[in-house]
């Protein structure tokens, strides 16, 4: 499979929703396989909340595995030899594309807390661009799970004549109260430690590592399922030769002090906080007084909604509700409901049923408007 990995520079105007203009704007993109003669066989994959542009493959040697490798590849889900796969770092990420970590060039320092809050709908026009970059007339199909099926109804609805098929995986049209709170205490743990300064940390030379630590820690038990945490773990108390923290008595804990050192080491806090409000704020509808139905009126492109059973933070009644909608709508779509062992993060593990989904969704050949 062939990886190529491009920092592309747009020198264009970005008007975001929140009103700030980015007079220019980088995006960070890893692309898999070769576009064909016809440049008709492209497929774009938006990350989740956490995600970064490396979906597949490993790019050294002994490298770590993109978050999607299960599913893009050759002879994959998404073969790549057949389909030219793009896949994004979000504008406010920490990986590459304009974010907070990125130098203001007004005052040659990182922007940290004065970069301006994005939302799905912003990284979608900024998507939009990469068509143009690549010569592409309409992507064959835009897929992601989480917030990243959120990204794929947003160009749905954005762009119908843009793309031809959606995959929209363990999503929602809108996330609950409770999920939002949620990520409003994950915030605050990131707020409230000495090190986040303001969010101008990386001026002041330091980092809110624990509160970002304890963040992570937090969200990633909304991803796991009950049966799934209970099953690998148990009550079984760790090894105390392997603890992360001497506090430790059981696996679980352990596992979460891993996870949320692990992810403390190499994201970043403003993006954390930027992204879940992203999330937070999405909501389609609000353009079209609330009616989900209406929103979905111009879609062209055909979906594919999935739902987990396992998934508690995104239930399947999220996953129904949008298919609800789009049949009021008159839309090409369907739903399915898989089993999944791993909750919320179910959507990045393959299984036959949700491979032969998403491979036969994929293959039903459409035209673009």
């Amino acid at each position: 499979m062939k990886i190529c990995t491009e920092q592309v520079t747009f020198e264009l105007p970005l008007a975001l929703e929140s009103g700030v203009t980015l007079p220019s704007f980088e995006l960070m993109i890893e692309t898999y396989g070769e576009l064909n003669s016809l440049k008709d066989n492209a497929v774009l994959v938006c990350h989740a909340f956490s995600g970064d542009h490396h979906a597949a493959g490993t790019k050294d040697e002994g490298g770590k595995a993109g978050w999607w490798d299960q599913m893009i590849g050759d002879g994959k889900t998404i073969d790549t030899s057949k389909y030219f796969v793009v896949s994004i770092n979000n504008l406010g990420g920490c990986h590459g594309s304009s974010g907070p970590t990125s130098l203001n060039p007004e005052t040659n320092l990182p922007f940290g807390s004065a970069f301006p809050e994005v939302s799905v709908q912003d990284w979608v026009n900024a998507q939009r661009n990469l068509l143009d970059h690549f010569g592409i007339s309409c992507w064959e199909m835009v897929a992601g799970g989480s917030l990243g099926g959120m990204q794929a109804l947003q160009w749905a609805i954005t762009y119908p004549d843009k793309i031809k098929k959606a995959a929209i995986i363990a999503a929602s049209s809108k996330i609950s109260s409770q999920n939002i709170a949620l990520n409003e205490v994950a915030r605050e743990m990131i707020r409230k430690d000495e090190n986040f300064c303001d969010g101008d940390y990386l001026a002041q030379g330091s980092k809110p590592k624990q509160g970002l630590k304890a963040a992570r820690m937090l969200g990633h038990i909304t991803y796991l399922s009950e049966a799934n945490m209970s099953k690998r773990f148990g009550r079984k108390l760790q090894n105390p030769e392997t603890k992360m923290d001497a506090a430790v008595s059981y696996e679980v804990e352990n596992y979460l002090q891993y996870k949320g050192e692990q992810f403390a080491e190499t994201f970043d806090a403003n993006s954390y906080i930027l992204m879940t409000k992203a999330m937070d704020s999405f909501d389609p509808a609000k353009n079209f007084n609330q009616d989900l139905v209406q929103c979905f009126k111009h879609i062209q492109a055909k979906l594919l909604i999935a739902s987990f059973s396992s998934d508690w933070l995104f239930p399947k009644e999220y996953g129904k509700d949008i298919q609800m909608s789009a049949i009021k709508a008159g839309i090409r779509s369907s739903y399915i409901e898989l089993e999944g062992d791993y909750g919320h993060d179910s959507f990045l593990f393959r299984s036959d049923e949700y491979a032969a989904s998403l491979q036969n969704f994929l293959e039903g050949r459409d035209e673009c408007s």
